[in-house]
């Protein structure tokens, strides 16, 4: 089966994105690796696995119960063991590279990072399939090929929606200051930006609840080639098992 590369931010990633796409992925039968910016293995955000800090929210926002299986299941896997720095891997041996997100002001070195930007470069310059969700996308957004574009441009994406944002930070701004702005532009006004023109953009459906492997189609993900992309952990569901058709699917030429 295929390789898979799960590049996730080493401190306070998110725990639905990083592990629903390991564990999906690995019962559809393929190999998957893990690299950081800098080889530490990852860690997820603390509060969406306990609803530390959040309050009266914490049943709606924190992991729910799939999700944090699925992170227990990825920490306890010889894989989050051998994570690797970005620097050390090569896009040429694998079939696929992914980028989950994450929110918290510390996400900020990984989405940063020049390596881990670099090596979204490669991944779409070697035609593998690429997968971003949430604020994945950001990396990619910012991700330049030698033309000074973003690898985004002229395709098709999405992202976590600024409508999602900024209602998780009013909702908790209060006691969370601004846990849930990593950055005090939105998500998808930097993805916007980066694109080839403003209906390369695609929002989905009003995201409500989240999705569950018997309930993909409460997900979203959208394709453009073979690049997927999805907006925040209710989607993760959907977009593992995309990312598997896409791995499955015969390349044209």
């Amino acid at each position: 089966m295929a390789r898979v590369l799960l590049v996730p931010a080493a401190v306070d990633c998110d725990p639905t994105e990083v592990g629903v796409p390991y564990v999906a992925l690995t019962q559809a039968g393929h190999g998957v690796a893990l690299a950081t910016a800098d080889g530490r293995p990852p860690e997820a955000d603390r509060a969406m696995l306990t609803g530390e800090g959040l309050r009266l929210w914490a049943p709606v926002l924190r992991a729910d119960a799939r999700g944090r299986a699925a992170w227990e299941a990825l920490r306890a896997s010889p894989a989050w063991a051998a994570t690797r720095a970005v620097e050390a891997v090569r896009v040429d041996d694998f079939d696929a590279v992914v980028f989950p997100g994450g929110h918290a002001p510390t996400m900020r070195d990984y989405l940063e990072s020049a390596s881990v930007q670099a090596l979204a470069v490669s991944a779409f310059a070697a035609d593998r399939v690429v997968g971003a969700i949430c604020h994945g996308a950001v990396v990619l957004a910012r991700a330049r090929t030698p033309d000074g574009r973003s690898v985004l441009h002229g395709r098709k994406t999405t992202s976590l929606l600024r409508r999602q944002e900024m209602l998780a930070w009013r909702l908790t701004r209060g006691y969370l200051g601004d846990y849930y702005r990593t950055y005090p532009t939105p998500v998808e006004d930097e993805v916007r930006a980066a694109l080839a023109a403003p209906e390369d953009f695609v929002a989905g459906p009003t995201p409500l609840l989240r999705d569950a492997p018997g309930r993909l189609g409460r997900g979203f993900v959208l394709q453009d080639g073979r690049y997927l992309s999805s907006r925040w952990p209710g989607d993760a569901w959907r977009f593992s098992a995309a990312l598997d058709a896409a791995l499955r699917a015969p390349q044209a030429g």
